[in-house]
């Protein structure tokens, strides 16, 4: 990487040697401007509004305009003049949990190396003094003609320094904040959570610049002469008709994108309000009074079983009483009742005789 800044740490006494280099890249697409007619660049050029002529750089100068409207003309040797101790330093103020910065504050990102093998050793030592505390460092330097404020922190191996806005530059809320009179239900809530549950963790490694592709993608088509194709789908209305149902659907999508299927529909469908409850609570007690009409039927078809079985039980029984009279009408039994009747007279004769 190449530095764009040369100087020290300053560590209390001691006194790190390091170069500045940017920690990140922007990789937007740069476009120019051209004429459209014949396809020329459009360049800008300095020109003066006195006798609009054009100046050269080295005839340029900064300048600052007074809210009468005199200019007053600063060189880059006057502000070379000025006593400015973090022209070449980062000069560390002392050390603060990083739950202390506001994120707010944050602005360009850059590595701290050490410049040359004397600096490794201090290098080092700072760097493990950061990382042992948990703490990161705040600190003041200077670069392209002003004085900033920079966080030092570790990032594996290497101190990176953040800029950081100074605290009167960051703007205070006002008036942003929707009224105070917005109402969030429970239910609202629950469905809110379920939907941050089954995103679940964002992998900002799998997240990718879509917008720059289709741009790569559209420059590389017109440069072979295809056709460009229109933008496809309407444009979001940005307005949220039913909080509830935008809030399920979400939900069902968010799943489905997972891989989770429609198994878990009956779980979003517990936190309806009030009225879609009793609505379940009817639609089950139909599909419960549904179930119970079989048990009609089957005792309707139960019931001429058991007549049947009572006729068959009565036949059986008619059919034994005339079993039985049969029985009693045929001649082996008419003799065997007329020898019992005998038999019991002559036993009552014979009674009379010994009595007399």
């Amino acid at each position: 990487m190449r530095s764009i800044w040369n100087g020290s740490i300053s560590f209390g006494l001691v006194s790190i040697p390091v170069k500045l280099m940017n920690a990140t890249e922007n990789h937007s697409i740069s476009f120019r401007q051209i004429h459209v007619a014949d396809g020329g660049r459009i360049r800008y050029h300095k020109v003066c509004e006195l006798d609009e002529e054009e100046i050269p750089a080295c005839e340029t100068v900064k300048a600052y305009e007074d809210a009468d409207g005199t200019v007053i003309p600063v060189t880059d040797e006057d502000l070379a003049s000025l006593p400015l101790p973090t022209a070449k330093t980062i000069e560390i103020e002392g050390f603060v949990p990083p739950s202390a910065i506001d994120p707010l504050q944050l602005d360009s990102a850059y590595y701290l190396s050490a410049n040359g093998v004397p600096a490794a050793k201090p290098y080092a030592l700072l760097r493990e003094a950061l990382r042992r505390s948990g703490k990161v460092a705040v600190a003041k330097y200077a670069l392209r003609g002003r004085e900033r404020l920079g966080m030092l922190r570790v990032v594996d191996d290497v101190i990176a320094m953040h800029g950081l806005l100074w605290p009167d530059e960051i703007r205070a809320p006002e008036g942003v904040a929707p009224d105070s009179g917005v109402k969030i239900r429970d239910a609202e809530l629950d469905l809110a959570d379920a939907l941050m549950n089954t995103l679940g963790d964002a992998d900002l490694d799998a997240l990718r610049d879509d917008y720059r592709e289709a741009v790569e993608e559209l420059v590389t088509a017109k440069a072979a002469g295809e056709p460009v194709g229109e933008a496809e789908g309407e444009e979001p209305e940005g307005k949220v008709i039913d909080l509830m149902a935008a809030l399920e659907s979400s939900v069902r999508a968010a799943r489905e994108s997972h891989g989770e299927g429609e198994g878990h529909e009956g779980e979003v469908a517990d936190v309806h309000p009030i009225g879609s409850r009793r609505g379940g609570a009817a639609k089950k007690s139909g599909a419960s009074a549904k179930r119970a009409a079989p048990k009609k039927t089957a005792a309707k078809k139960t019931a001429p079983k058991k007549a049947a079985a009572k006729k068959t039980t009565a036949k059986k029984a008619t059919a034994k009483r005339t079993t039985a009279k049969e029985k009693a009408g045929s001649p082996a039994a008419t003799g065997g009742a007329a020898k019992k009747g005998a038999a019991k007279k002559t036993a009552g004769g014979a009674r009379k005789r010994t009595s007399a």
